[in-house]
């Protein structure tokens, strides 16, 4: 399905708000629209890769993948840069500076962020060299506990040169979670949020011109960490909450609850441009996405798009598209987001956010996806996950692993033969999309063995770690 010869409405709270650099430096673009224009094509990836839950016993790594086409190494792991102890599972990551902090004088969008989620340990990871990264710094689990919080997941960084990392549990991987503050030096600075502010935690973005923050509820450690469990859900141990935040006070001014179709609402989006008021989140569970905005003094969330759940012969149950990442194309214009059980990513139009219109969509793997998507390539087992597109979003990426205890309860092949990473040709004009069948990322295919693969992150920043002021 293409809308190719459909119109482009632009949205008034367009990209290419400017705001004035005077002669302070910092990293990332002033704009944007100054990113999409004056950044260059994307020639390497950092994407998290792991070893936890399979039967490899070796250390979770970042892996450098070579994204140029023009390289003798093209779609190669080229580094994989070794945490110094095993069972991490790396998750999220983020940088140190984004364009928020393009105020902060001295500050380079150099250091890579890594916590683990099991370990609650946090790695800094020196990318000057960018094919050769490496470790320079590491926060062991003891230190992060000392806050009563545990279970480290989005980072972001904020205007001031500081890091955030939302935190899903307590010392104990139970509830609440909270949020984590280091310093440039990457040291712990403290917790950011007053003590039992928010119970349930997940993803979080900041619009900082609009002094606001809005954060998710996935669950407590304990209870997503061995698997999925539907008695977990009817038991109300998962969340279905948006937390309004003032963001200069760190005191949640409003919660917004999703109800029944919104159950476990994981990544949320804000549009790029900083003075909109406008995002979107996915719940996974009910594979929704709401849209949210500010009217009137308050925000709202309202239900845009529904994922009919689809039979199948091997489910009891109706299968749900599960929802687990979502992004907003730099320009704002579109919504791209993945069904991990069915197997597709979507492109929808959201011009006028309120009303997403669906532009197209690609199946590869999953439950109703081909499993050989890619002619004379390997089998795909996991569906689309962790999502990442370019600044001109012209080139869509996407890796297969959830997380690895639901990725043995769902797609057990996946810690087996590893994971892929595939890679979609957008038309931003025409609204589509096509599976590049000449690039596939095979992370079974390493020294040590077969890798799950999960977020994606490019050197130059990208669609879900850059905000602006």
């Amino acid at each position: 399905m293409s809308d190719a010869d459909a119109p482009h409405d632009e949205h008034d709270d367009h990209a290419g708000h400017d705001h004035d650099h005077g002669d302070h430096a910092g990293p990332g673009y002033s704009t944007p629209q100054a990113a999409i224009e004056e950044s260059e094509r994307e020639q390497l990836a950092y994407v998290m890769g792991l070893y936890v839950g399979t039967d490899v016993d070796a250390p979770d790594f970042l892996g450098v993948v070579d994204v140029d086409p023009d390289s003798p190494t093209y779609c190669e792991i080229v580094d994989r840069v070794e945490m110094p102890n095993r069972g991490d599972e790396l998750h999220h990551f983020g940088w140190n500076a984004c364009s928020s902090s393009c105020h902060v004088e001295g500050l380079e969008r150099q250091h890579l962020v890594i916590p683990g989620q099991r370990s609650s340990r946090i790695h800094v990871v020196d990318t000057k060299d960018r094919r050769n990264p490496e470790i320079i710094e590491v926060i062991e689990p003891e230190e992060v506990f000392e806050y009563d919080l545990s279970a480290p997941h989005t980072v972001h960084c904020i205007p001031d040169g500081e890091i955030m990392l939302s935190m899903l549990g307590d010392a104990d991987g139970e509830l609440p979670g909270g949020f984590l503050l280091l310093n440039d030096d990457f040291e712990i600075e403290g917790r950011w949020d007053p003590p039992g502010e928010v119970e349930m935690n997940y993803d979080f973005w900041y619009q900082p011109r609009q002094n606001v923050m809005i954060s998710s509820e996935w669950a407590a450690p304990q209870t997503y960490y061995p698997g999925f469990d539907l008695d977990d859900v009817e038991a109300g141990k998962y969340g279905r909450k948006l937390h309004v935040w003032d963001w200069e006070e760190k005191e949640i001014r409003q919660t917004i609850d999703l109800g029944e179709e919104g159950m476990i609402p994981l990544e949320v989006r804000f549009l790029h441009s900083p003075v909109s008021t406008h995002g979107f989140v996915g719940a996974a569970l009910s594979s929704n996405v709401f849209h949210f905005y500010e009217q009137d003094g308050e925000y709202h969330a309202d239900k845009v798009i529904d994922v009919e759940p689809r039979e199948h012969d091997d489910w009891d149950m109706p299968v749900p598209g599960l929802v687990t990442d979502l992004l907003v194309s730099m320009d704002d214009r579109y919504l791209f987001f993945s069904n991990w059980l069915h197997g597709d990513v979507r492109m929808y139009d959201v011009s006028d956010p309120a009303n997403p219109r669906l532009a197209d969509r690609i199946w590869a793997g999953g439950n109703f996806g081909p499993r050989n998507p890619i002619e004379g390539e390997r089998d795909v087992f996991g569906g689309p996950q962790m999502l990442q597109l370019s600044l001109d979003g012209e080139r869509l990426y996407w890796t297969t692993s959830l997380f690895s205890t639901w990725d043995e309860q769902f797609y057990p092949e996946e810690g087996k033969q590893g994971s892929v990473m595939l890679k979609a040709d957008v038309n931003p004009r025409k609204g589509t999309m096509e599976l590049d069948q000449e690039f596939m990322v095979d992370f079974g295919d390493l020294p040590a063995g077969p890798a799950r693969a999960h977020e994606i992150r490019w050197p130059d920043g990208d669609c879900t770690s850059d905000v602006w002021m």
